[in-house]
């Protein structure tokens, strides 16, 4: 990687300076004109630039204005025989990193060009924490929770979103993988593109290789017209394969050399066609099990676990559930035209103590019940979870987590009553302000 654009139209110049840095461990690129340069200058360039300022054509001063109006964060030192103050104060002030004369002391140009390449690098990794917290408060729209299982998730989607590279995504039933898989489109450089799912265990199992790689007019009895397939529609975009481990084995080869060769064959036809499509894939078992019982080749498994995510289930994220619960009750008041109001303490600390085997689809559909459920309000969530009123002492929570889950209650109502006002919560819940952050901090709770 290029560190280090050196700028000169004298050959004798850049030749010397080229030997003192690359001596110094740094990449060199040098051009006898600005022009030149400036092609292989863009806002992630993660070197410096070192130029003369007298040069025909664009002089040293009129480069490095127009390095700023690509990026004014890269350090541009410049360096001349015929320099003045007044040269170097006009430099300094249009952004340039540092003015040097000719001739130059080698150990002191070498010292400022790693002075300089620290600050370079120091901006774009700002830049990449920025993006990176930007695509985390994206990804809270989509995946609610702020539990420690659910901030890991989210840092590692965020992370391999831009990427290319396929992804298994691992779940029990019911803890979220689609929606997952959408973020994960939604945040990459095809978001843009078409997004594709496609569950295989609902395909009949001889329609499977017609779902994915389509088929000409007549290739089987029964096709009529043409059809074209999940991996050809996916084309510059992302393709989701639920329940991987129920695709037909010789479906699963032949999805396999696609994937390899990025070109797929129509049934009934003879011309393969490129394609080029991000594959997002899950399952909700063991995929080495899956491979011991003959239902899920090992060398399509390697080809599809470039990243693997594993998503916790909703038992091994229990905090979450009050602000899940919150989320689902607003959406399916909203649905069904009902104002409901939130669980008690009590209700929540039942909810607390329940196993979940469904995850988060149970606890959706558990919200909608509770809202157009005509029992008794403090009644409800005992029923409906177990049939009965459920016995205090059958669903014991820690007292700990009963006070902290009732704190958090509190406070997210206090803020939601208030439009978020600090101010406003700190005088209704009566706790000084940096306690007021530090619980807000400890629960992962927003102003609204």
């Amino acid at each position: 990687m290029t560190q280090v654009i050196l700028v000169d139209d004298e050959q004798s110049v850049r030749d010397s300076a080229r030997q003192w840095l690359e001596l110094s461990d740094l990449t060199v690129r040098d051009f006898d004109n600005a022009r030149d340069a400036l092609g292989c200058i863009t806002r992630d360039f993660a070197g410096i630039v070192l130029s003369d300022v007298k040069m025909p054509d664009i002089d040293g001063l009129a480069f490095q204005k127009k390095i700023a109006r690509i990026d004014p964060h890269i350090p541009v030192v410049l360096f001349t025989g015929h320099g003045d103050i007044a040269m170097a104060v006009e430099a300094i002030r249009a952004g340039a990193y540092d003015f040097l004369e000719k001739p130059f002391d080698p150990e002191r140009i070498v010292e400022t060009i790693k002075r300089a390449l620290e600050k370079r690098q120091l901006v774009l990794e700002n830049r990449q924490l920025k993006k990176a917290l930007q695509d985390s408060e994206g990804i809270d729209s989509r995946l609610v929770g702020g539990s420690a299982p659910m901030r890991t998730l989210k840092r590692e989607i965020a992370n391999i979103a831009p990427t290319i590279a396929n992804v298994l995504i691992l779940g029990e039933t019911g803890t979220g993988k689609e929606v997952i898989a959408r973020s994960i489109h939604t945040l990459s450089d095809r978001g843009k593109g078409p997004y594709l799912a496609l569950n295989c265990a609902a395909i009949p199992v001889n329609m499977a290789e017609s779902e994915l790689f389509g088929h000409k007019s007549g290739a089987f009895t029964g096709a009529q017209g043409k059809r074209v397939g999940k991996l050809e529609a996916a084309n510059n975009g992302t393709l989701f394969l639920d329940e991987l481990g129920s695709m037909p084995m010789d479906v699963q080869g032949k999805l396999l050399r696609a994937l390899e060769c990025m070109e797929i064959t129509p049934l009934g036809g003879n011309t393969p066609r490129p394609v080029q499509f991000r594959l997002l894939s899950a399952m909700n078992e063991d995929p080495r099990k899956a491979i011991e019982e003959g239902r899920l080749r090992e060398d399509l498994y390697f080809r599809l676990n470039t990243v693997e995510l594993l998503v916790p289930p909703l038992r091994e994220r229990k905090e979450d559930i009050p602000i899940l619960f919150s989320f689902f009750l607003e959406r399916a008041a909203d649905v069904y035209g009902r104002t409901v109001e939130p669980p008690t303490a009590e209700s929540l600390a039942i909810m607390m103590s329940h196993d979940w085997p469904g995850n988060v689809r149970e606890l959706k559909s558990l919200s909608e019940r509770f809202v157009l459920s005509s029992l008794p309000h403090e009644e409800r969530i005992p029923k409906l979870l177990s049939g009965k009123v459920v016995d205090r002492r059958e669903s014991a929570v820690a007292l700990r987590d009963q006070v902290n889950l009732f704190e958090r209650h509190l406070i997210k109502e206090s803020l939601a009553r208030h439009d978020g006002n600090v101010k406003d919560v700190i005088a209704d819940l009566r706790v000084p302000r940096r306690t007021l952050n530090e619980k807000m901090a400890k629960y992962g709770l927003k102003r609204p």
